[in-house]
């Protein structure tokens, strides 16, 4: 604030200025000023204010965070009802509708000479939340109420202030004086995830779906709860109105759009029943990559004469329809509950259901997830369920409808032994390291613990193996996998590496031709790039981007075989739960006998026996140290000892009054250190891990080889289209190794972009923004001048 500015225009600024960043913000989804400068002006703001309450307006920013608790909503009645829609549930029943719009109008209805006169409607995605009204005068938001039953709702205006996107004020002029502007309050898919990730880590109680947590949010008593919910509004008409607005639906939306309100970013213009249907289809195949839920399409007739002309039934108006989705939730009942068997043993709940229509899909199955989803939901056998599916994503339990539950409903209960093989099932059990000591505690996942002994485990494990982004062999389908195993032919990945033509042949599917193939393609796969036969494998926790960062890293089998988990954790992203996993399972005997069969059987990984430039000496004394979690040995601490010993055996033997002068070590530090170094076992272990780092190269005093030495270190490249002489999986792996970053995108940081056939977008963008597009002919040159032939 100037000398010369006072408090009430200090105050005028900010709430313009804020006001222009949220809508940038919450609205344009632009935002022009980072989070800290908002928050700067947010404070200024409020600082203002508490000097001068008489300053404070209701179309303040600050007003958003919500008042006291209110002791119950208020009632509201709408001045213009709040009607609720006619439905569509087929082709059929919008020809209809159009029809009695057509006929309502007076309108040529067509004939064997002509389509007759098209209606004009307005499109937009039907948005699964809650109906709310704004009322707006001269401009200010004044009231929020529910629809309620469409006459008469409740005064939710405090909860509604608190909604980002709604704003307090309309943007610039021509705005009527009274202005009643009807939307959906809604929670986006990735605000529902995150509200119910929030809620299990402070063990409190789940939502179902988006719309019961919108509802629930915006009914909160206290509008500091609302506050705290990601919620969001779109409008898509009005009722009240005192002033002129445009002539057309869309017209009257693009509006409100002008004024700062938001509106569906797929709003349409169509032509007759055709484009309506059209829409319609387009919108039905998108619906899973949209960020929010909708259950269906609104169709309005455009022009607002045509609107009055037509008028309203008792209870739904005649120029307007929602051409609904199949439903994705439904009622049935859980009829039992089947235990399946993963490729790792875990041992799955399957809820078996009363068969009914989904989203257009028969389902007769849905996922539990695992036990403690059991014991979240609260579920027996014999209740009656929701059910929801959404897309391609397996139909899943959501809730419980407890009042209905029967008096001969029983309990979920895990099987004790394994459902396939008959050996014992137990319960996962989670290890938490930290500061030198271990604590367990149990998993929420079941194991059968019979591992490919266990039929449903090997049948698994196998078709993990023979994927197109493992080992790739071709021809070996789910099917074929069962009859090898199943016969007894195969009992682990090794066998298929001595399976001769007479034992194929009289498979089931298989003919002279088939048999050659799949031997072919089983010959063919013996040489796999190492990140593949990694990731074949099926290492718990490990996919194909871990696979790649092992092989890139330790560059030899032998080398990630041996690895401790220790030292798996200096690879980024690698966490101690995943080292350890990685680590036992190269420590089982069984699985040490299948890598050595298929080694010995001709199965030779493709790797650079290399360890990756950029881990070259890339561990610290200093960082080791932090990393053995000894109490009171934190970051500062471990490089003050570092530089002041040199080496880990150095600190080991310092004796007290050694480690004394090392600057602010206190004595707590140098009593644990002191007590770890005396620990024979601890120290061993130390020690142990520290030579490993050196034989592997990653050691502080291995020779540091320069990672930005590589030739491509520090671009990023992007593949786009389809490559024939290599699959692009196989190109990412080469541009890796050159040092080179593959990214899903193009942007002006982008330094190569390799273009096959079918390149589309990310062609386009490329030479929109000029950066350099190489054919696949330009790639393999390029590899080749580094020595890489594909």
């Amino acid at each position: 604030m100037t000398q010369h500015t006072t408090p009430a225009e200090r105050a005028l600024a900010l709430r313009e200025e804020i006001a222009q960043h949220n809508h940038r913000y919450y609205v344009l989804d632009e935002p022009a000023i980072p989070d800290a400068e908002y928050d700067r002006l947010f404070n200024e703001l409020k600082a203002i204010e508490a000097q001068h309450p008489d300053l404070i307006t209701p179309d303040s920013p600050t007003q958003r965070v919500g008042g006291a608790p209110a002791g119950g909503f208020g009632e509201v009645q709408h001045e213009v009802p709040m009607l609720s829609l006619g439905n569509a549930f087929a082709e059929q029943d919008m020809l209809d509708f159009d029809r009695r719009v057509r006929e309502g109008l007076d309108l040529p209805a067509g004939d064997l000479f002509g389509g007759g006169e098209d209606v004009e409607y307005c499109c937009e995605p039907k948005l699964d939340g809650l109906a709310v009204s704004l009322l707006y005068e001269n401009g200010l938001l004044v009231r929020g109420a529910t629809r309620g039953d469409g006459s008469t709702g409740e005064d939710i205006s405090s909860n509604v202030r608190t909604i980002r996107n709604v704003p307090l004020k309309l943007r610039g002029e021509g705005w009527p004086a009274v202005l009643e502007v009807r939307g959906e309050v809604f929670i986006s898919k990735a605000g529902f995830e995150a509200l119910n990730e929030t809620a299990r880590a402070n063990d409190s109680k789940t939502f179902a779906n988006p719309r019961n947590a919108a509802a629930g949010s915006l009914r909160q008593l206290d509008p500091a709860i609302t506050a705290s919910r990601p919620l969001e509004f779109c409008c898509y008409g009005f009722g009240r109105v005192e002033g002129d607005l445009p002539a057309t639906q869309e017209g009257i939306l693009q509006a409100f759009k002008g004024w700062g309100l938001t509106i569906s970013r797929e709003l349409k213009i169509k032509q007759g029943v055709a484009g309506c249907l059209e829409y319609y289809r387009d919108i039905g195949e998108r619906r899973a990559a949209l960020d929010y839920e909708i259950d269906g399409v609104v169709f309005k007739v455009n022009r607002l004469d045509y609107q009055r002309e037509l008028g309203f039934r008792a209870r739904e108006p005649r120029w307007a329809i929602a051409h609904k989705f199949p439903a994705s939730e439904e009622l049935t009942e859980l009829l039992d509950v089947e235990f399946q068997v993963g490729r790792t043993g875990a041992i799955t709940p399957v809820a078996r259901l009363k068969p009914v229509q989904v989203a257009g899909v028969t389902v007769s199955n849905a996922t539990l997830h695992n036990m403690d989803e059991v014991a979240r939901l609260g579920v027996m056998i014999g209740d009656t369920v929701i059910i929801r599916r959404a897309g391609d994503v397996i139909p899943q339990v959501m809730q419980v409808v407890s009042e209905r539950r029967p008096a001969d409903a029983r309990p979920i209960d895990v099987p004790s032994e394994c459902p396939v093989c008959g050996s014992a099932v137990e319960r996962t059990q989670l290890t938490k390291r930290g500061k030198g000591r271990a604590t367990t505690s149990e998993g929420a996942v079941y194991r059968c613990v019979g591992r490919l002994t266990c039929a449903a485990q090997l049948k698994q494990s196998i078709i993990h193996f023979v994927s197109r982004r493992a080992m790739d062999i071709d021809g070996l389908g789910e099917k074929s996998v069962e009859q090898l195993v199943d016969t007894g032919l195969v009992g682990s990945p090794a066998d298929l590496y001595q399976l001769t033509y007479d034992q194929v042949l009289p498979l089931e599917g298989f003919a002279d031709l088939s048999t050659r193939n799949l031997l072919t393609a089983i010959a063919d796969s013996r040489t796999p790039a190492l990140a593949r036969f990694i990731y074949a494998l099926g290492i718990p926790d490990v996919g194909e981007e871990t696979a790649k960062l092992l092989a890139r890293a330790l560059g030899s089998l032998a080398r990630i075989r041996e690895a401790l988990p220790q030292v798996l954790v200096y690879l980024p992203d690698v966490g101690a739960e995943v080292a350890y996993e990685i680590h036992n399972f190269f420590a089982d005997e069984h699985n040490q006998q299948v890598i050595d069969q298929l080694l010995a059987r001709g199965v030779a990984p493709q790797e650079t026996g290399e360890l990756g430039a950029e881990f070259a000496a890339s561990v610290s004394l200093a960082e080791f140290l932090a990393r053995l979690d000894i109490p009171h040995i934190a970051k500062t601490g471990a490089e003050r000892l570092a530089d002041k010993f040199g080496s880990l055996r150095a600190i080991f033997d310092a004796d007290w009054l050694d480690l004394k002068q090392v600057e602010r070590l206190n004595e707590k530090a140098i009593k644990e250190l002191r007590a770890f170094a005396l620990n024979e076992q601890a120290r061993e272990q130390a020690l142990s891990i520290e030579q490993q780092l050196r034989d592997f190269g990653m050691h502080w005093e291995s020779e540091r080889a320069q990672a930005d030495s590589l030739p491509l270190s520090g671009q990023t490249w992007v593949l786009t289209g389809t490559l024939e002489a290599m699959p692009r999986d196989v190109a990412k792996v080469h541009l890796e190794s050159l040092g080179a970053k593959v990214a899903g995108s193009v942007s002006a940081k982008t330094h190569c972009v390799v273009a096959g056939p079918g390149a589309g977008s990310k062609l386009a963008k490329a030479e929109q923004l000029g950066v350099q597009v190489l054919d696949e002919a330009g790639l393999l040159s390029m590899l080749a001048e580094q020595g890489i032939t594909p």
